[in-house]
């Protein structure tokens, strides 16, 4: 397995891909990003979205929430901040250049922290993660969509042949779930809640954790 990438070599993958990521990646990620969205409305509130781009998911969330995004790349936030400016988000509060190793927000800010399509692509997932449960308020969700690796099989050969050459284009086909997991259990202030494949053809994984509540000592 490649290492993870560096912070460089994202910000020019996606300045790159802000002209162009709409047309390009919007129908693709449609169905994984929609089924992220859905989950983060389940539990309504104050929403952060890392990675959130150019505001594609905007679309999907809706008044019994309030976004905070933030992005890495500032071509890409330029256009979410474009985005705005049809006034059709209203529940759309905040947009920030920020990278998610460092998050500028105060413990418990928010309700939910979504990434879609980001946490293979960070230099240092752990971390990356460890500040969404810093953010996330105890009883609040992390909630994570994304291609995961395959793990066995032909699908798997392709994903390893590919990581080198994908890497560049700011993707990367060989992460696997077993990090998230592990993440979690040296963590101790998350549990595991949900994983599936989603519809209709499996492409991406659905991952929910739970910060855990904080437990009240009676006098």
């Amino acid at each position: 397995m490649l290492r993870d990438p560096e912070k460089q070599v994202m910000e020019k993958a996606y300045a790159r891909w802000a002209p162009v990521y709409d047309v390009l990646c919007g129908p693709v990620f449609l169905n994984g990003r929609r089924a992220a969205a859905a989950a983060a409305r389940g539990v309504g509130g104050r929403i952060l979205e890392i990675g959130v781009g150019t505001g594609l998911s905007f679309d999907d969330y809706d008044a019994t929430t309030e976004i905070t995004g933030i992005d890495i790349s500032e071509p890409m936030i330029a256009k979410a901040r474009g985005r705005l400016t049809r006034g059709r988000y209203p529940y759309v509060k905040d947009l920030r250049v920020m990278d998610a190793h460092d998050l500028s927000f105060a413990d418990a800010s928010f309700d939910c922290v979504v990434g879609q399509f980001v946490i293979t692509l960070v230099e240092d997932p752990e971390r990356v993660l460890s500040e969404c449960a810093r953010v996330v308020k105890p009883g609040g969700q992390i909630v994570l969509v994304n291609h995961l690796y395959s793990e066995r099989g032909l699908a798997a050969a392709v994903e390893r042949l590919l990581a080198e050459r994908a890497r560049k284009l700011g993707l990367r086909p060989e992460f696997p779930f077993a990090r998230l997991a592990a993440w979690a259990e040296r963590h101790g202030g998350t549990e595991l809640i949900e994983r599936r494949k989603v519809k209709p053809f499996g492409v991406y994984t659905l991952v929910r954790f739970r910060r855990a509540e904080i437990k009240r000592v009676a006098a």
